[in-house]
């Protein structure tokens, strides 16, 4: 079970690139990847907040919205709605780290895919046309009403997966996911893309590794040797 933005397709390197060239036509001078940071950023604390809540649960998409306003706002550029939903409507569209549609062909001989994504049932199903990736179910966080890492999330994936908590390997490239995701009974894998050390949580990942070629060889080489 896979993390999707972030994971599977490159959010920071996909929405760089559209940022920066909208960015350029307001005269912004900052950094577009340091915008980008705070806009992702942003959206989380945000989207933590409506989980927190307890409330109905707000759209992944919706959150989007009101996190570029804040930081187009807080950066002092001026613009429109229909600018704010056009920038966050490129999380459609974001392709795949480089080595994952290999990595993941190899991994689908021998197991089930599955996506677990904070995203909206609508923006995931657009954004098959864009990372090809064939997974097996992609499951929105909508159906539990709650923003990753709620433990109903991944409880409520598993469900629908209709397999034990432990039968579930989730792979993200973020901690806090990993953390969730443990926490909640499930395995982690951490990709450590990133470089960055992780946290001495109660709750660590199974694996850790540099990418996800490095797991795909790794799971393979334990799927053969069993069979």
């Amino acid at each position: 079970m896979f993390d999707q933005y972030g994971t599977v397709v490159d959010m920071q390197g996909g929405l760089r690139e559209a940022a920066a060239l909208y960015l350029q036509s307001k005269g912004w001078k900052g950094n577009p990847n340091s915008f980008v940071t705070w806009w992702r950023r942003t959206h989380f604390e945000n989207s933590m907040i409506d989980a927190l809540l307890h409330r109905e649960h707000m759209r992944y998409r919706d959150i989007g919205h009101l996190s570029v306003d804040q930081v187009l706002n807080r950066a002092g550029i001026e613009h429109s709605q229909e600018e704010v939903e056009s920038l966050v409507s490129n999380i459609e569209r974001l392709k795949c780290f480089p080595e994952v549609p290999e990595a993941l062909g190899r991994l689908h001989r021998d197991f089930k895919l599955v996506v677990l994504s904070n995203g909206d049932p609508d923006m995931l199903e657009e954004a098959k046309k864009h990372h090809g990736i064939p997974f097996d179910r992609v499951i929105s966080v909508a159906a539990a009403g709650a923003f990753k890492p709620h433990v109903s999330t991944y409880t409520k994936a598993a469900e629908i997966c209709g397999v034990a908590m432990d039968e579930i390997l989730f792979v993200a490239n973020h901690e806090f996911d990993c953390v969730g995701a443990k926490a909640a009974g499930m395995r982690a894998a951490f990709i450590d893309r990133r470089r960055r050390p992780f946290a001495k949580w109660p709750y660590q990942p199974d694996l850790i590794v540099g990418s996800m070629t490095e797991l795909a060889d790794l799971l393979v080489e334990r799927a053969d040797a069993v069979a």
